[in-house]
């Protein structure tokens, strides 16, 4: 049993998570704080990719980084590079479309902080910076973490966007979607369904992760409390 996929998989997922965390928490720090018909804009714009089918997400970036596009084709002229049906490709599929999962979870517990302990933090000297990292982001982690653990989860099981700007290649650009796909079209049902298992496990593993540490958090609150 060829294992890159695996491989392949949790490192898009992985790298895609990283970019995903930073440029939702970014996003939704400064949207919830604008006026409201502007964050409206913006929130339709930043959630689309959520309700757009993901074939339609990987045509629309094939528009803008293929060989012949704008941006495809000033990487390719410059610096020699395609940036489609390579295994990196996927990112930008599963930044896209996971990207909404972050962002809506984090600006929901940004908007839900009490603004008074941010308040208390600036009386005291401290700098915005200090009281994001120091104040904020401990008091919306519930947030930041579910919003973390879904989109690693969506970029891990994304296929239709992946597929078109990313393609199928064996032991270069195959996914665990995109393996189980192929085996499914060529009827080897029983490797799809071993790769079946291997996604489940990995998602079990991952929630149950997620589960225990917010038992811990509550457990530690209590504490603090009592």
């Amino acid at each position: 049993m060829d294992w890159f996929p695996l491989y392949n998989s949790l490192r898009i997922a992985a790298i895609s998570t990283v970019v995903i965390f930073f440029a939702g928490i970014f996003a939704a720090y400064y949207i919830a704080k604008l006026p409201r018909l502007l964050k409206g804009v913006l929130d339709v714009v930043m959630t689309l990719p959520l309700v757009l089918p993901p074939t339609v997400v990987g045509y629309l970036l094939l528009r803008i980084l293929g060989p012949t596009r704008p941006i495809g084709a000033f990487v390719l002229e410059h610096f020699g590079t395609k940036m489609v049906m390579t295994w990196w490709s996927a990112i930008f599929a599963t930044v896209v479309v996971a990207f909404p999962l972050m962002y809506r979870t984090a600006r929901g517990a940004f908007e839900a902080f009490d603004r008074d302990l941010a308040y208390a933090g600036q009386t005291l000297g401290r700098s915005n910076t200090w009281v994001f990292w120091r104040v904020r982001m401990p008091c919306c982690r519930q947030g930041i973490l579910a919003g973390t653990v879904l989109a690693f989860a969506r970029a891990l099981g994304e296929y239709g966007a992946t597929s078109m700007i990313a393609g199928y290649t064996p032991g270069r650009t195959a996914t665990i979607s995109t393996t189980v796909y192929q085996l499914w079209r060529t009827d080897n049902d029983a490797l799809a369904f071993r790769w079946v298992l291997v996604n489940i496990a990995i998602s079990t593993v991952v929630l149950l992760a997620v589960n225990l540490l917010e038992r811990r958090d509550k457990t530690a609150r209590k504490k603090e409390v009592a």
